[in-house]
């Protein structure tokens, strides 16, 4: 029995595959997802030779401690930003020496949500060791499990597409 829908579970192994194509190495930075992300990557049997670790920052202080997010990036924009998430996805490509890693914070609810920031809203973000980054936002609908499965859905098909930019 997997912890993953089926469909999420084929998207991971077919992330793997393109990573093992191109000799990738992945690492996660995970604030609302609380390592669920690299919870589905390493429910596949041989992870292990993709996968090299996962940080779970759901803090301020443990994004700027673990992956060197920078306390303005914070102060300025807040933990759910474009920003912060670029920031935690570098860092993680820099902490880990990983050829790739995914980055996600957001807000997944009930509380927490402010005027301009909603519940359900996520920020995504995927790094390259060569220095390329690429974001994007969704405001996903439904509960915190919703919200939280939708995530790693959208983080490893984001994975994918910067791992097959190879």
């Amino acid at each position: 029995m997997s912890l993953f829908p089926k469909d999420l579970e084929r998207e991971a192994m077919a992330l793997l595959q393109v990573c093992r194509k191109h000799g990738l190495t992945v690492a996660t930075a995970e604030s609302c997802t609380g390592g669920l992300v690299a919870g589905c990557l390493t429910a596949i049997a041989g992870s292990s030779d993709v996968i090299d670790r996962g940080f779970v920052s759901y803090t301020n202080e443990a994004k700027q401690e673990m992956l060197g997010v920078p306390v303005q990036l914070l102060e300025s924009h807040g933990a759910v930003s474009e920003q912060v998430a670029r920031a935690m996805a570098v860092g993680a490509v820099d902490r880990a020496q990983t050829d790739v890693a995914v980055a996600v914070t957001g807000i997944a609810g009930p509380g927490g949500a402010t005027p301009n920031k909603p519940v359900g809203l996520v920020y995504f973000a995927a790094a390259r060791c060569c220095g390329e980054t690429i974001s994007e936002y969704h405001v996903l609908p439904g509960d915190r499990t919703d919200v939280r499965v939708a995530s790693v859905r959208i983080a490893i098909s984001l994975l994918r597409r910067i791992a097959d930019q190879s």
